[in-house]
C-alpha cells in the first residue's frame, strides 16, 4: 500500500503549477522590454515631428516679413536653426530650403513664401544602434500684398 501511495504522491506532483509564474516572468520580460523600446522610438519620432513642424512654421514666417529674397532664405534657416535648437532636438543632417517664388509677384498681388525642413534624427538612445530616421516638413507662410518688396 505504501507503494501505491507513493506512486499517487508523485502523480498528483506532476500535475502542480507550482514554479509557472517564474517561466511566464522569464517569457515575458523580453516582451515587455522590446514593447517599451519600440514606444521609445515612437515617441522620440514623434517629439522630432513636432519640433521640425516648429521649425518650419517659425521659418516661414521669418522669411515673410523679409523684404527680399535674399534676406528671406537667410532669416528662414537662422530661425529653422534656432527653433531646433530650442526644441533640444539634434540633427544628424538638417536641411532648410525656401521657395522665395512669391516675392516676385506684383504689389497688390497674392505672393507667399513655403519653408521645408529636413532633419535626419538618430535614433541610438537605447545603447545600441538602431539606425535614423528623416523627419520632414514644410510650411507657407503669406507675403503682405502691399508691402514693398
Amino acid at each position: 500500500m505504501t507503494s501505491r501511495l507513493r506512486f499517487l504522491r508523485r502523480l498528483r506532483r506532476c500535475d502542480d503549477d507550482r514554479g509557472s509564474v517564474a517561466i511566464e516572468f522569464v517569457m515575458w520580460v523580453p516582451a515587455a522590454i522590446l514593447f517599451l523600446a519600440i514606444a521609445f522610438v515612437a515617441g522620440r519620432i514623434v517629439m522630432a515631428g513636432n519640433a521640425v513642424d516648429s521649425s518650419a512654421a517659425a521659418a516661414a514666417r521669418e522669411a515673410s516679413i523679409a523684404r527680399s529674397p535674399g534676406e528671406a532664405q537667410s532669416n528662414a534657416r537662422a530661425a529653422a536653426e534656432v527653433a531646433l535648437s530650442d526644441q533640444k532636438l539634434k540633427c544628424a543632417n538638417t536641411s532648410v530650403s525656401v521657395d522665395t517664388s512669391g516675392f516676385s509677384a506684383p504689389l497688390g498681388t497674392y505672393g507667399a513664401v513655403t519653408v521645408r525642413v529636413s532633419c535626419t534624427v538618430q535614433l541610438n538612445d537605447l545603447g545600441f544602434s538602431i539606425g535614423t530616421k528623416t523627419v520632414q516638413s514644410s510650411f507657407t507662410s503669406v507675403i503682405d500684398r502691399y508691402r514693398q518688396r
